[in-house]
Order: C-alpha cells, then sequence, then structure tokens
C-alpha cells in the first residue's frame, strides 16, 4: 500500500499553536465507523455517546520537561539536549545538538552547575548515552530545568507546563503527552463514572518516534518505533468483565490502543497484567482485537496514526472525515480538536 494514500492537504493556520484555557472547549467530529456519518459537537457531548457499562481506557503517563538547555564546561558552547529514555541508574539516552561538539568525555553543565553530564557513548543520528551527575532527587531538578518536549510543528512557548499533562497523569516517562487525554477534566471524568461506565488505567511512555514521519514509500517497509507499556492486574480484570458483559472498550487515544491491541493479540484477544516493548503497526486491513471505539485527535498526512485510525474506522470514511474537519476549519493536532469513533 503506498504511503501517499494516506495524504491530504492541511493549511497551517488550521495547526493549533496553543491550547484551549478549558480543556472540554474543543470540538468534536463524531464519525459512524459502519456508515460513514459525521456530526459536529462539542467535547462534552462525548458523553451522550457512551453507554452504562463501557469502559473508557486512559493512558496514565507523565510527560517528563525533559528538553535541557545548557553548555559545555570547558568552553561554554550553548548546548540542548532531549532525554528519550533512562537507562540504568543516571545514564540516559539522549538527542543532544549540536551533536558533532558532544563526543564522549564531554561535560555538559546545567542550571549553573545544578545538574552536569558526562557524555558516555555516541550513538547514530545524534544519540548520545549521558551519566547525570547531581544532589538531591532527580526528577525534581528536572522539573525545575527543564522544558516541555513539545512536537516541532509547535512554535509557542507553553505558559504552564501543566498544560501538557493529562489530568490524570501519573507515571513519569513520557517524551510526549496522549494528547486525546488532554480534553478531560476531573469534573467530566466524574461524570463518565456517575452514568455508569468504568474508567481503566495503563501506561504507554510515548516515544519521539510518534513525531517522526514515515520515510518508506510503502506502508508495509516502514519500521515502528518500539514504546514501554505496561498493564496491571486489576485493569486488566476490568477489561475483561467489560467484554464478558458485552460492554465497549473506548480507547482514549492512539497508545491506549497500540497497548490494548498488544495485550489482545499476546493473550488470545484478551487482557492479562502485561509489560514490555511494543512496535505494534495497526494499518488497514487489519482487524481489531480489543478497541471498540476510539476518542483520538486529527493526525498528521502520512502518519503511522492517521494509518491507525484508518484501520478502524476504514481509510475512505477517515479522509471524508478530515476532509469535512479542514472544511470546518477544526484545530489540528496536539492541541487540537478531537474526534470520536464509534
Amino acid at each position: 500500500m503506498n504511503i501517499e494514500e494516506f495524504d491530504f492537504d492541511l493549511p497551517e493556520e488550521l495547526i493549533a499553536q496553543v491550547p484551549l484555557q478549558d480543556r472540554t472547549a474543543s470540538r468534536l467530529l463524531v464519525l459512524d465507523k459502519e456508515s460513514g456519518e459525521i456530526a459536529h459537537r462539542q467535547f462534552p457531548a462525548v458523553l451522550e455517546y457512551l453507554k452504562p457499562g463501557d469502559c473508557l481506557v486512559l493512558n496514565n503517563t507523565r510527560v517528563l520537561p525533559a528538553r535541557l538547555y545548557g553548555s559545555k564546561s570547558d568552553t561554554g558552547a550553548k548546548v540542548e539536549l532531549l532525554l528519550l529514555e533512562q537507562k540504568e541508574g543516571d545514564h540516559w539516552e539522549a538527542l543532544a545538538k549540536p551533536a558533532r561538539k558532544i563526543k564522549a568525555g564531554t561535560e555538559l553543565v546545567f542550571g549553573d552547575g545544578l545538574l552536569r553530564a558526562v557524555c558516555k557513548e555516541e550513538l547514530e543520528h545524534g544519540g548520545r548515552i549521558l551519566e547525570f551527575k547531581y544532589e538531591g532527587i532527580f526528577y525534581e531538578i528536572l522539573d525545575k530545568l527543564g522544558e516541555m518536549p513539545l512536537p516541532p510543528y509547535i512554535k509557542e512557548q507553553l505558559p504552564e507546563k501543566e498544560r501538557y499533562q493529562t489530568v490524570y497523569a501519573k507515571v513519569e516517562g513520557s517524551a510526549a503527552a496522549p494528547t486525546a487525554g488532554l480534553h478531560f477534566t476531573e469534573d467530566l471524568l466524574k461524570a463518565v463514572r456517575e452514568k455508569g461506565i468504568n474508567i481503566a488505567f495503563l501506561t504507554l511512555h510515548v516515544g519521539l518516534g510518534t513525531f517522526r514521519p514515515v520515510s518508506a514509500d510503502t506502508v508495509e517497509d516502514h519500521v515502528m518505533h518500539s514504546e514501554f507499556y505496561q498493564l496491571d492486574e486489576e485493569n486488566a480484570a476490568l477489561l475483561n468483565k467489560t467484554k464478558q458483559e458485552g460492554g465497549r472498550i473506548i480507547a482514549v487515544g492512539t497508545t491506549s490502543t497500540r497497548t490494548l491491541e498488544t495485550v489482545a493479540r499476546d493473550h488470545n484477544g484478551g487482557f492479562t497484567a502485561a509489560s514490555g516493548w511494543t512496535d505494534i503497526f495497526i494499518y488497514p486491513p487489519y482487524e481489531y482485537k480489543a478497541v471498540d471505539g476510539l476518542i483520538t485527535n486529527f493526525h498528521l498526512p502520512k502518519s503511522t496514526l492517521i494509518m491507525l485510525v484508518s484501520a478502524l474506522a476504514g481509510k475512505e470514511h477517515v479522509l471524508h472525515a478530515y476532509e469535512e474537519a479542514i472544511r470546518e476549519k477544526y484545530r489540528f493536532f496536539s492541541f487540537g480538536d478531537a474526534m470520536l469513533i464509534i
């Protein structure tokens, strides 16, 4: 399947640069995955489409303020790091800029010496393994010095870090927010529960690969990035109960979707406590084993995410819905409006 089949023209002015002050103020495009029918609503109307006995699945990953600006200790030259993954102890894999100036043995300084790092290993494409040195608690120092690693298509500064976190973010380790969840408030989640809809939590730490464009000419030749996921016993049991009692599983975001489909694929369509790394790549004509519905944002052209959505609702339905969203001037990408596929 050619990658160009998932392309569309998006006016740049529709790329949302800042989040709305009220998380629930976003618009909601509702797409019937069978008929392709479309409805235009506001996000709180999502409640009307959920039924008692359904289960809403949220990714509780928490974004690290993983972008650090500092300097080389010997020359004072400016450097930038983007932390990707914690290795053993205080060793981290990071993307470095300018990478050519950060060789093995180079010491970097951040925040007037509050945090230091020594390059231990040089990797491909600007990657580095660094050992950090500090006094106190690393995550507290990172919260003080680091900036949120916003996607490259967002040019504006984020006024407050918490606006790039979901209200239920809990488990540190993500390089990006599971943005479909940014639309929920505590009040809306309370209303979900009061309607008799269960809420299950899982964790998938979003990697930087989520922003990388597909470079292969054909979908089948694309190599998917791996991301760490975790589903505990309590939430697996809730998901199994939902299925057994005829409820629907509604994933909030493509990250929740990838986790659910990974676990279901590996356990004969059911759920059990599991963790590990997933590189599942969902594209048509993939048949979903776990997910019945999806709440998601609008994605980049030719991205693996629009392919995942197309596998659930059909490529023709999805691309038609995107045409409609562009015509109606919906806001796109991380801080944009939402789509419910059901």
